[in-house]
């Protein structure tokens, strides 16, 4: 797939964050390469004039003459990124996100970097400047021909391999099992697999809303016709009860194997809470 790039004007790089977990948010880019088919983040197709597009075939660049304001994050928790990856492959190039953790290493304040990207390694000399740096690497599958029929990103190995270079080199690593996928996810292999070099495991289900609810789905039916009933089961008829009884067995592993964790799944409620209690 093409992917147009085009160059965007932005105010500000950093803006409120409504997620539970961050105060404020930093999206260097608009769009993503990776066209993660399940990406919840392929809303911003409506506000950046690309609706006709399919997702992962844009990547705006952003262009902001003002700096981070270093002082409104200190003592905050900042989050990279949440409707892009902020190391896809045009950071290869355009080096937004290099620059962005160059203006606030020496900030104190709480920075997460979510990424698929083993290009996070190129930037490992500078992470290590950080006090207070998680690196979470997102992995939901061993299988690289699952992965290849939902992403562009690295690989599963290469981001396995990633997970082990920043735990090496003294960055603190999560593994965010996100989303997890009814019956092919596969969460106590993934945590055998990696858990030598994972400090934190964080459990997000797999939500389906919009577009690309159609597109799972339809996955779902032609791949893994054994599962439609299940996928049918939770997602036209809102049944909870798969998604309640996988919460109590990874709370039960991770408890009985010493492994540290949290729990995403209620994601829209810690988020509905947050907005409360502001």
């Amino acid at each position: 797939m093409s992917v147009k790039v085009a160059r965007v004007k932005a105010s500000n790089l950093l803006t409120k964050s409504n997620l539970p977990a961050s105060d404020y948010v930093i999206n260097p880019y608009i769009g993503c390469m990776h066209g993660c088919r399940y990406c919840y983040a392929s809303f911003m197709k409506r506000y950046s004039g690309h609706e006709e597009e399919d997702w992962g075939s844009f990547v705006d660049v952003k262009e902001c003459d003002k700096l981070i304001d270093r002082k409104k994050i200190e003592g905050k928790s900042v989050f990279m990124s949440s409707v892009t990856d902020c190391y896809n492959p045009l950071e290869k190039e355009e080096k937004l996100t290099q620059r962005i953790l160059q203006r606030i290493k020496d900030v104190n304040c709480e920075l997460i970097i979510t990424t698929k990207s083993s290009l996070v390694l190129r930037d490992v000399e500078l992470l290590k400047q950080f006090k207070n740096l998680t690196v979470a690497i997102s992995i939901n599958t061993l299988d690289e021909n699952f992965k290849n029929d939902m992403d562009n990103a690295s690989s599963i190995k290469e981001r396995v391999d990633t997970l082990k270079i920043l735990h090496e080199n003294g960055v603190r690593t999560v593994l965010f099992m996100s989303p997890i996928f009814p019956e092919i996810t596969d969460f106590k292999a993934i945590i055998e697999k990696t858990k030598n070099y994972v400090d934190e495991y964080w459990f997000e289900n797999l939500n389906l809303r919009g577009d690309y609810k159609f597109v799972i789905m339809d996955y779902i039916r032609t791949n893994h016709n054994h599962l439609f009933d299940l996928y049918s089961k939770i997602y036209y008829k809102g049944d909870k009860s798969y998604w309640s009884g996988l919460e109590k067995e990874f709370e039960s592993y991770c408890k009985e194997n010493s492994i540290n964790y949290k729990n995403y799944f209620h994601h829209q409620k810690l988020r509905d809470e947050k907005i409360k209690n502001a």
